[in-house]
């Protein structure tokens, strides 16, 4: 399999704008240094009827491209518990019997960060934990052998962020996020990833367990959010944002490209311009630093 970047929306309505940017940006890394690039349906959470054919769709009319098949996380839960079951067997993880409240409300080590947890069920005993398993479910927690670990962003530089002992599956079973994505990228020889910079903060405990897990850790390429007229991320609720909103205003899928293009420093405004025009001028260090505030036209 050849090494990939790629693009991991979860299914739960349609790709936004800030979305859509970030796709562009995943795609053109990925091509511009000769990977692969592919697609992950992030799938484990809220899913929306048909919103995945939605999202592809729209992402095939910006003029990207992809290799099959699309990988849906929901068809992996046995290889993510497989992966935590190994854990467990080397004595790498601990039962958690905590709510996020407890987590908050107790008190924490010096110079953590708040909603760090706090440790409270690493070391019990067996007794403890069969007494605890009779009021709620455990989740499964890394148990962390470090405070901190350094990656390198392509746009951020060295990154060193805090790392706790992360939850790996919640208590209803499900795999958590850091887990999954971690799994999946080496299953799937993704060693770029390219994805909004408010998930910067997490890369240290997705490559500290990839790490732990003997894969390679990716590179890492944190770009820009996409703000609204208020300063803050974009969202489903600011109004007219997605591909088929735009267009009835009368904003197409190529003039929104243009409209990316433009706020990358890679068009002229209303400059016609294709994605493999943009893979042509795309150069990495020359990306903006700071978001882009998207004014949603009006009816």
């Amino acid at each position: 399999m050849t090494a990939a970047g790629r693009f991991a929306p979860s299914p739960s309505g349609d790709l936004h704008v800030g979305n859509l940017r970030t796709a562009l940006l995943a795609w053109l890394f990925a091509r511009s240094s000769g990977r692969d690039f592919r697609i992950r349906m992030e799938d484990l959470d809220r899913v929306k009827a048909g919103a995945a054919q939605r999202q592809l769709a729209d992402l095939a009319a910006l003029g990207l491209d992809w290799s099959l098949p699309v990988v849906a996380q929901s068809d992996r839960l046995s290889t993510y518990r497989a992966t935590v079951d190994r854990l467990a067997a080397a004595g790498e993880t601990f039962e958690c019997f905590c709510t996020r409240r407890e987590i908050l409300d107790a008190p924490s080590a010096p110079h953590a960060p708040p909603g760090a947890y706090p440790g409270t069920c690493r070391d019990l005993t067996d007794a403890e934990r069969a007494e605890r398993r009779r009021d709620r479910p455990a989740a499964i927690r890394l148990r962390a052998a470090v405070t901190g670990f350094t990656v390198h962003d392509q746009l951020h530089g060295g990154y060193t962020g805090d790392v706790d002992d992360f939850v790996l599956l919640r208590g209803d079973g499900t795999p958590a996020y850091n887990l999954a994505v971690v799994v999946d990228d080496a299953a799937f020889d993704i060693d770029q990833v390219v994805r909004g910079d408010d998930l910067l903060s997490s890369a240290p405990r997705q490559a500290y367990l990839a790490q732990r897990l003997g894969y390679p850790v990716p590179e890492y390429a944190h770009v820009p959010m996409v703000l609204n007229d208020k300063g803050i991320r974009l969202s489903k609720r600011d109004g007219a944002i997605t591909l088929a909103q735009l267009a009835e205003l009368g904003y197409d899928a190529p003039r929104v490209l243009s409209m990316m293009a433009t706020s990358l420093g890679m068009a002229a405004p209303d400059e016609p311009v294709t994605a493999r025009e943009l893979l042509q001028r795309f150069d990495p260090a020359a990306l903006p630093r700071t978001p882009w505030t998207f004014v949603a036209p009006a009816a």
